[in-house]
């Protein structure tokens, strides 16, 4: 706001001029609450050549009052320097107004002074002027749902402080986000300087940025978060990651870590927390993939879910390769096989996919492709080539989740089939764009792709709700509840060697007489225990509890028929 006027015996006829700039949008949880906002800036300046001498200490105790400014440090500021002073850079909004009607009370108190300019001759008052100085990025929840919102960086334009997206949902959706038109207005003024609105007045709107609303409901992925920070230092762990899904429309419930930063105020510490885990963390998943490539021998009829497997009491060598068991028998069924995870028999299965038919298989579950089009930078990991998996031992090795690297949403994406008749389905985080005028228009997410059989996909989650009830993820079971789901406990490699350190997983689904829901929890070198079930199950059971408390799933009182 200029608050300079030039005196009536040189201008015959005065304009005001006014101009606004465009807001950055928000980002707003499924409930409502705004997760990233932005504040404007504005800047108090006065020329103190103006000041009437004899009016300087009310002008002082009255922009004080005003502004919430200390008196003393007003008063420092107007005897450091004659001339073009700026009071303050930080003023916000609420301020900025309020002292914006101060500057028409300073004048009807004579507090500045009309002077002759010695070049023009033309005489002129200069008051107290309140103008934009930028924007600044508030996150009123600290640091709930980083790193998935990601963070800003400040950015210069005509001394304009703006906010540019750097990582996560800031950077993704940094075009929707950012402010699409600064606002001005000017025509002739009345006699308290405001535009008279008339045909000869010209007015152009400010167009805000967009409001992204995102599907996760922040008073379920606060509970989860700090379920999952308990679990870490219960565990000893390097980090969890918890993702829940639903499988039918792929909208992402909660996308939890627990390795967040405050956005604002990032340490170096927090170097290794700025990346998304969820699609940033590639790894090597061990027995999850199990699922996979039994799905993918069913479905080419190449096994019977009965046939018997001789599995050398968990003991079996491939080439130069000794693969083993943790729970050893010596015949297995092959349903069992996914029950008992078995390493030996899951390897020898898998030699009756072709390489090609391999590779193909683990394509079209989503693996190395991207699985969400709503994140930035994500790390689409790999599968070894259809001539390497022609190999013996890659076929065997891949077939329990080596030689081969995956995210967790990937992980999720080729599990909503079981739950979703052999159709897989991308999660989506974010589920609406709405403009300054509460005009909310959905995304529809990208169609499901039938990838196996619907016979397939049955049978595949009756085996995973029987390796619940009698195999590695019992400690998942809910009653009145359907959990299916896999245990994954991997070696981690370090300079391209194995070492003493693991990640475990479990990923599965749970689902109530309405509700489809697919889930997946990473736990990143738990120091307490190699397991996955002792480490990511409880996990998993803790989630599933959230769930039933805050209403997303419902116990039938009696068990659900499977």
């Amino acid at each position: 706001m200029l608050s300079t006027t030039l005196s009536p015996r040189h201008t015959p006829s005065l304009y005001a001029k006014k101009s606004s700039r465009a807001e950055r949008g928000s980002i707003i949880s499924q409930d409502g609450f705004h997760i990233a906002t932005t504040k404007k800036l504005y800047k108090a300046v006065v020329n103190t050549k103006y000041i009437d001498p004899q009016k300087k200490e009310l002008f002082i105790q009255l922009f004080s009052i005003y502004s919430g400014i200390d008196e003393k440090e007003v008063r420092r500021k107007l005897q450091k320097r004659k001339g073009l002073v700026v009071l303050s850079y930080l003023i916000q909004k609420k301020q900025a107004q309020y002292l914006k009607n101060l500057t028409y009370e300073l004048r009807s108190y004579k507090v500045f002074m009309d002077l002759k300019n010695p070049k023009t001759g033309i005489r002129s008052i200069h008051g107290l002027n309140i103008l934009e100085s930028g924007e600044t990025r508030v996150y009123p929840y600290g640091n709930i749902l980083t790193p998935l919102i990601g963070y800003p960086q400040k950015t210069e334009e005509d001394g304009y402080t703006k906010i540019k997206g750097i990582k996560g949902i800031e950077k993704r959706f940094d075009y929707e986000l950012s402010a699409k038109q600064n606002g001005s207005s000017h025509g002739k003024r009345d006699v308290n300087h405001y535009i008279i609105l008339n045909k000869d007045s010209f007015t152009k709107p400010s167009i805000n940025g967009l409001n992204i609303k995102l599907s996760i409901p922040i008073s379920l992925q606060v509970k989860v978060e700090k379920m999952i920070d308990e679990m870490k230092k219960e565990m000893r762990a390097k980090q969890i990651i918890v993702v829940v899904m639903d499988s039918k429309n792929g909208k992402v419930l909660t996308a939890a870590s627990s390795s967040r930063y405050l956005p604002k105020h990032i340490k170096r510490a927090d170097y290794p927390s700025l990346n998304s885990a969820i699609i940033e963390y590639s790894f090597e998943p061990g027995s999850v993939i199990k699922p996979i490539t039994f799905a993918l021998l069913l479905d080419k009829k190449l096994i019977n879910p009965y046939d018997l497997v001789n599995t050398h009491n968990g003991r079996f060598k491939i080439g130069n390769k000794v693969i083993t068991d943790e729970h050893r028998f010596a015949w297995l069924s092959a349903e069992n096989i996914i029950v008992h995870s078995s390493n030996v028999g899951i390897a020898q299965l898998a030699q009756k996919l072709s390489g090609r038919e391999f590779h193909d298989g683990l394509r079209s579950f989503g693996f190395s492709t991207l699985s969400t089009p709503d994140l930035i930078y994500e790390k689409k990991g790999s599968i070894p080539s259809a001539n390497r998996l022609d190999k013996e031992i890659y076929k065997a090795t891949s077939s329990y989740g080596y030689s081969m690297r995956v995210n967790l949403m990937q992980l999720l994406r080729a599990y909503s089939a079981f739950s979703n008749h052999g159709k897989i389905i991308k999660p989506q985080i974010v589920e609406s764009l709405i403009d300054e005028y509460k005009h909310e228009t959905k995304i529809e997410n990208e169609q499901s792709i039938q990838i196996i059989k619907s016979a397939t996909a049955a049978k595949l989650k009756q085996i995973l709700i029987k390796t619940v009830n009698k195999g590695t993820g019992m400690k998942t079971r809910v009653k009145g509840l359907v959990v299916g789901g896999k245990t994954g406990t991997a070696h981690i490699v370090e300079k391209g060697k194995y070492v003493n350190k693991y990640n475990t997983s479990f990923i599965g689904f749970v689902n109530d007489t309405k509700t489809n829901l697919t889930m997946g929890v990473v736990v990143i070198q738990p120091k307490k225990s190699q397991f996955a079930s002792q480490t990511a199950v409880p996990v998993f059971k803790k989630t599933i509890d959230i769930l039933i408390e805050e209403g997303y799933l419902t116990p039938s009182q009696v068990d659900i028929v499977k």
